[in-house]
């Protein structure tokens, strides 16, 4: 078990390698601060110099650096880095975390035509769908990774749900180990049926991963090309008849298109709190060819959306609210220590993502857990508590009493987190974990890098990875942006082959 350390990050400006947004070649980059904001910047000899929002805000930035831990290597990592990062992926000898959600494209079909979506057989030309023992085999890849399996799985796609056999990808999922297995959906299959939904949570579904824009028509029809919303509310509603009571919205946030609904979607989670359990906002990436001009008007980055919160709350969900998602690494280290077994940790980069939860009171009114605890406090209690439980009997007697008096001088109020989060503490499993979770929502944002603000640094932390038909482990950044091509035509069919085995139908919706 590794000892838990900070580790200084690179003070602004500073050096890091990115790639060309044109031919993909790994180039040197600068990144630095420029007018409240951090930017990056880079020149290809061939294609000349990109510059680009890297972090909305460079106070926020500095603040959030004090959150960059020590990280736990992937032990058994799959190749040898020959080439250099990004092109050994993976996971290479040199990637500094190991997976903790596992992304398995389950097909590049689609029921729906989103210009801002990052696979579709219809514009590809060719069909990526791997087999059941394809899928399978990557499932027990992942459930291979050393110091720990990975524990969660998402099937993505395009549209897992165009796949009739997607009931047995998720028991397949469930029979290899994994204690989480979801689905990301655009809800147009899941608004279609509640006995459908019911199949799938007999099958072992946890979550569904939904693609949410707003809560009016517009943002659907700028994004989408249609209004989907009646649909999304359809799926929900299914959902929740259908028992599943963990849905998370997935808005992507376009500036000018969405931008000004984040707080009506907070809203409408909170409305629909006893079955939504999050929502993650995703600033958009830009994974295609685009002008600069039209690129920089739909930038939006973490901070901007974060401030968002905040003015569309009225002040209820503040900036200071948010942590970066590697906070609760000390919790992780002290029940690893406590427990003499590894315990899953985020080991991504400090500014791959920002989370906080909120908690629905009976009256309906929500509240930051920062309204009920001092996150701060209490991580820094669990530090101390880490070195503590790697020692002695009589070390790990103090440490003990130094949790227990941290947990009650630092929450602010008992009642049920202060009992949810004792649980956990206490049996460290992670059912105890899920009753959190089912006690709060989670309101997190996630950026995801494309060609234009690529960071190595980023790459070499990431704990999202995509698994592909040969066993690799690909970053999901790295993915998107260079790998996605090369492996779906490695593994597809012609779509006029698909054609003439379907019957001429790609898809049971959309054509």
């Amino acid at each position: 078990m590794q000892k838990l350390q900070h580790e200084e990050f690179p003070q602004l400006p500073f050096q890091t390698r990115s790639v060309c947004p044109e031919c993909k070649r790994v180039i040197d980059a600068t990144v630095y601060e420029d007018d409240g904001r951090v930017m990056i910047t880079k020149t290809c000899p061939e294609h000349g110099q990109v510059t680009d929002v890297y972090w909305g805000d460079a106070e926020l930035y500095k603040k959030v650096a004090r959150w960059n831990y020590s990280r736990v290597k992937i032990e058994n990592p799959h190749v040898e880095a020959s080439h250099g990062c990004p092109y050994d992926c993976g996971l290479c000898t040199n990637h500094k975390t190991y997976t903790v959600l596992a992304l398995i494209d389950v097909t590049n079909r689609c029921n729906l035509r989103c210009p801002i979506c990052f696979a579709n057989a219809a514009v590809t030309g060719y069909v990526y769908e791997p087999s059941q023992e394809q899928i399978r085999y990557m499932l027990e890849v992942f459930r291979r990774n050393s110091p720990v399996p990975a524990p969660a799985v998402q099937f993505a796609g395009g549209e897992p749900t165009v796949r009739e056999d997607l009931p047995d990808l998720i028991r397949a999922a469930r029979e290899t180990g994994f204690a989480h297995v979801e689905i990301a959906s655009n809800g147009l299959k899941l608004a279609q049926s509640v006995d459908y939904c019911r199949e799938l949570v007999e099958a072992g579904l946890s979550t569904v991963y939904l693609q949410f824009d707003g809560v009016t028509p517009e943002p659907y029809l700028e994004a989408r090309g249609k209004n989907l919303l009646p649909v999304k509310l359809r799926a929900i509603d299914n959902c929740r008849k259908a028992g599943l009571h963990s849905i998370v919205l997935v808005p992507t946030v376009v500036r000018g298109v969405n931008d000004r609904q984040i707080g009506d979607i907070i809203r409408f989670a909170v409305d629909n709190y006893d079955v939504v359990r999050g929502i993650i906002f995703q600033p958009v990436s830009f994974t295609g060819r685009i002008d600069e001009s039209k690129r920089l008007e739909m930038r939006i980055t973490i901070p901007e959306v974060l401030k968002a919160c905040e003015e569309q709350t009225g002040g209820r969900i503040k900036v200071s609210d948010f942590y970066p998602c590697t906070t609760p690494t000390p919790l992780s280290r002290a029940l690893s220590a406590y427990f003499g077994r590894p315990v899953v940790e985020f080991g991504n980069h400090v500014h791959c993502g920002m989370a906080t939860f909120i908690r629905v009171e009976g009256d309906g009114e929500y509240y930051p857990i920062t309204h009920y605890a001092n996150v701060d406090r209490i991580m820094e209690t669990f530090e101390k508590c880490a070195e503590d439980f790697r020692g002695n009997a009589l070390s790990r007697t103090r440490g003990r009493i130094r949790l227990l008096a941290g947990m009650l001088r630092h929450f602010k109020k008992r009642g049920l987190l202060f009992n949810l989060f004792r649980k956990v503490l206490i049996s460290g499993d992670y059912s105890s974990l899920g009753d959190f979770m089912r006690s709060v929502i989670l309101i997190g944002s996630m950026h995801f890098q494309d060609p234009y603000n690529f960071d190595l640094a980023r790459v070499e932390r990431c704990v999202i990875n995509y698994g592909t038909p040969d066993g690799r482990v690909i970053p999901f950044c790295t993915y998107n942006s260079l790998h996605r091509p090369a492996v779906e035509k490695r593994f597809s069919i012609p779509i006029e082959e698909w054609r003439k085995r379907r019957g001429g139908v790609i898809d049971e919706t959309a054509e």
